[in-house]
């Protein structure tokens, strides 16, 4: 069996922003504190919550340097690196290692998209290049592009490449590909309303954007799993999913950064082309964050 990054729950960690719009290093060092301290088991830096598609190469790195000297070796720091050009995710992948990143988060080509054969030789490549675990990332919603189960069969070949965050939200895919890849290929849920139906099917755990306003609760979700509490695991599944659903009722990050915000996290706002809520699924939002006690 290949090398574990993590069991249990990972935040996928917001990029908080000054109102100007320019990053908030300081903000970003205080939020890995306070989900350390509520017992999240590992963050990801600069994935999709993380807004990093309109972070610059200088801000990417810079985010990802102030996540690892705040963790301070606390709990793995996973740095999303993926692009749609090669080259240019193993010359971040260098750098996010170079500033002490544990593993790396990468997500398939997107806007050019290519082939399942195509996705082999772009993550072959990159992996044969760097010297750090990879997580894959799975997101034909944002991506155009779905790793079939075959494909994986092929990638978890490669010794650096241990694991996928599965976001395709099709259960029949993700078991296929457990029994294609056996113990070669860890498998993380990508969506808050899958956490408990992947972890029955031999996942292991949850990149999460609900434990940026619940780490706490998501960890513990996820532990009662793991340690064969599956009826509370699944109680806590089905009393976060109405939360988890205003939390997507518009595109991620904005109503989790809405819902930091009311939570008094400071967060500010997203970057263009993201604005902000309509303001019926915001009170929806925040009615769900009283319910869950939470506000």
């Amino acid at each position: 069996m290949k090398k574990r990054i993590f069991t249990g729950a990972a935040t996928a960690l917001v990029t908080p922003m000054h109102s100007d719009g320019s990053v908030n290093f300081e903000k970003v060092a205080s939020l890995v504190n306070e989900q350390i301290s509520a017992g999240i088991d590992a963050l990801v830096i600069c994935g999709t919550t993380g807004e990093k598609s309109t972070l610059n190469y200088k801000e990417h790195v810079k985010v990802i340097e102030t996540a690892v000297n705040s963790a301070a070796g606390r709990v793995p720091i996973i740095a999303g690196t993926g692009s749609n050009d090669t080259t240019y995710t193993v010359e971040l992948c260098k750098d996010a290692i170079s500033c002490g990143a544990d593993a790396m988060l990468m997500v398939t080509p997107y806007y050019n998209k290519t082939s399942q054969k195509g996705l082999v030789s772009h993550y072959f490549y990159v992996a044969d290049r760097i010297d750090s675990p990879i997580i894959l990332y799975n997101v034909p919603s944002r991506t155009g592009v779905n790793i079939a189960p075959e494909t994986y069969a092929k990638l978890c070949k490669h010794p650096n490449i241990v694991a996928t965050k599965e976001a395709n939200g099709d259960i029949s895919s993700v078991a296929l590909t457990k029994a294609l890849c056996g113990d070669e290929l860890d498998i993380y849920s990508g969506n808050d309303d899958q956490v408990i139906p992947i972890m029955s099917l031999g996942g292991i755990g949850v990149i999460s954007v609900l434990s940026n306003v619940a780490p706490k609760q998501t960890h513990e979700m996820c532990l009662n799993y793991l340690n064969g509490n599956t009826s509370l695991a699944a109680q806590q599944q089905i009393f976060y999913t109405r939360l988890i659903k205003a939390l997507f009722s518009d595109v991620n990050p904005i109503p989790v950064k809405e819902a930091m915000n009311a939570m008094g996290m400071d967060v500010g706002p997203c970057r263009l082309p993201l604005i902000k809520m309509d303001e019926a699924p915001k009170a929806e939002l925040i009615n769900q964050l009283k319910i869950c006690n939470l506000l």
